[in-house]
């Protein structure tokens, strides 16, 4: 069997997720959502955020419950501030703007995080019928450089978009990462400082397909139900994404997917951090290590394992841990590293 380290997308399924799915596969039950098992993972969904009056509207996929966020938050005239970085504005072929309709206004990003100057001069730019009006601030976190915005920093973030009357949306592909990192809840890392929208990842963690946008205040949960389904993010069958998400707040199996997937990542670079031949260039807060090695390096090492170049130009390689990395995966492509490098 293929071990890589190409993404946390490439992992298996979780058996305790499959299980949880098995269980959920009895009997008949009401089709888009409308059956009793839904309503109280939504339930359960919600008071692991701390806000159990939330709404909350699971979908199929990380772009489209970014689309159905900004679909919901935006206005056509509006527009999303976000990273030169994110997601949203690098990797969705331009579907905030093609489905939802919103333009993204990327800021410089600094190791991945948004420079909170930066965010701040648009929000506080004059409003014109020439220029599109900021309305949402999207914060990935964790980001896609694998480094982490700490609760200050979000505070930080946050009470500078609310200040202008700005949304806040958090694109959380990774959020079980980044909370587990900065050793708190789900709820403490959005919520808790003030975020209005997270789109809340289980793709990336053991889950086999689905994600869940949730909605703090009721107020701007309105027509989502309607949105979800113009955006094709409506599922017949909901209770097998319902199930997935029970299986992941059952027991914390969020949080222990995440620690081991970052545990794996702090263990391949602290094998690699003294290998001539390759320098880490990220810092190492989750499960994400970047590095720049030879070119000879990596077609060798990627005749065998799977990873991304991130920056071909520069020569800086991903290699990305997830939940069913093991140790022994870690030790073997640390030293299929050292070797290549040595002969590169």
């Amino acid at each position: 069997m293929t071990r890589g380290f190409a993404s946390d997308n490439s992992a298996t399924i979780h058996p305790e997720v499959l299980e949880s799915i098995v269980r959920a596969n009895s009997g008949h039950a009401f089709a888009y959502g409308h059956d009793p098992y839904t309503q109280r993972v939504e339930s359960m969904v919600a008071d692991a955020f701390g806000v159990p009056d939330a709404s909350v509207f699971f979908v199929f996929n990380g772009t489209g419950a970014n689309v159905l966020s900004m679909r919901a938050l935006c206005r056509p005239w509006e527009a999303a501030i976000c990273s030169e970085y994110a997601h949203l504005h690098t990797d969705e072929v331009g579907a905030p703007e093609a489905i939802a309709g919103t333009k993204l206004l990327a800021v410089t990003a600094p190791d991945g995080k948004m420079d909170l100057d930066a965010i701040a001069r648009l929000a506080a730019r004059t409003v014109d019928e020439h220029f599109v009006t900021p309305r949402v601030v999207s914060v990935t976190q964790s980001t896609e450089l694998g480094t982490l915005y700490s609760l200050d920093e979000l505070r930080a973030i946050i009470d500078t978009a609310h200040e202008h009357g700005l949304l806040v949306h958090v694109d959380g592909a990774r959020l079980a990462n980044a909370a587990a990192a900065l050793g708190v809840g789900l709820g403490d890392v959005t919520a808790g400082v003030g975020v209005d929208v997270v789109s809340f990842g289980g793709t990336k963690n053991g889950i086999m397909l689905g994600e869940a946008v949730v909605v703090f205040d009721p107020a701007l949960a309105e027509g989502m139900l309607q949105l979800r389904k113009q955006t094709l993010q409506l599922a017949s069958k909901m209770r097998f994404i319902a199930a997935q998400f029970e299986a992941l707040l059952t027991d914390d199996l969020w949080l222990r997917g995440a620690l081991h997937a970052n545990a794996m990542a702090t263990r391949l670079a602290d094998a690699l951090v003294s290998t001539p031949g390759v320098a880490i260039t990220r810092p190492v807060q989750v499960n994400a290590v970047f590095a720049v090695i030879s070119a000879a390096a990596r077609m060798e090492l990627q005749r065998e394992f799977d990873f991304y170049a991130w920056d071909e130009q520069a020569g800086e390689v991903r290699w990305m841990c997830s939940w069913d990395t093991t140790e022994d995966d870690v030790d073997r492509f640390a030293a299929a590293i050292r070797a290549a490098t040595a002969r590169g």
